[in-house]
C-alpha cells in the first residue's frame, strides 16, 4: 500500500516549508515493518478523499532520521500533523500532544482528524481537541530519559 503514497526520503524536500493551505500527514515507520500495513492502507485510502485539504507523506525512520530526531519519534507509527509550516497539537487525552502513537482503527477517524485539524488550523488555533473516540487511541507511556 505504501507504493501509492509519495515519500518523504530527504530533508532536501521542504515538505514541511511548501505546503501551503493544506494540512500536512507525515507517518513515520518502517516500510519494512508488516505493522504497518494498517495505516498505510488507510492513509492510501483516504490520500484521493482528503486531497483538497491534506498532503500525505510517507517518512522511513531509517532513511530519514533526521526528522525522527527532530520530532522525537521513539514508538512507530507515529504520525504528525503540520498546516502552513506549524505543528499543529492535538490533545488525544494523552500526555504527548504533538504526535499520534499507533494506528487509526477506522478510515473515518483518520479523516475526521484531518478535518478537524483542518478547521481548526484555518481559525488560527495550534492545537485541537481530537474527535476520535478514546476507545480507539492507543494508550502507551511516555519515556523520559534523565541526561
Amino acid at each position: 500500500m505504501s507504493l501509492l503514497l509519495p515519500k518523504l526520503a530527504s530533508k532536501k524536500g521542504q515538505a514541511i516549508k511548501s505546503t501551503a493551505e493544506k494540512v500536512l500527514v507525515l507517518r513515520f515507520g518502517r516500510d519494512e515493518d508488516p505493522v504497518q500495513l494498517q495505516i498505510d492502507d488507510i492513509l492510501s485510502k483516504t490520500y484521493h478523499d482528503l486531497s483538497k485539504i491534506a498532503m500525505i507523506y510517507l517518512v522511513d525512520m531509517d532513511q530519514t532520521p533526521i526528522y525522527a530526531q527532530y520530532f522525537d519519534v521513539s514508538y512507530i507509527p507515529s504520525t504528525v500533523f503540520f498546516f502552513n509550516g506549524q505543528h499543529m497539537k492535538v490533545d488525544y487525552g494523552s500526555p504527548d500532544h504533538t504526535k499520534f502513537v499507533g494506528s487509526f482503527k477506522t478510515k473515518q477517524d483518520f479523516i475526521n482528524l484531518v478535518e478537524v485539524i483542518y478547521r481548526g488550523a484555518i481559525q488560527g488555533k495550534l492545537i485541537i481537541q481530537s474527535p476520535t473516540d478514546p476507545k480507539n487511541i492507543p494508550k502507551y507511556d511516555l519515556l523520559y530519559q534523565g541526561i
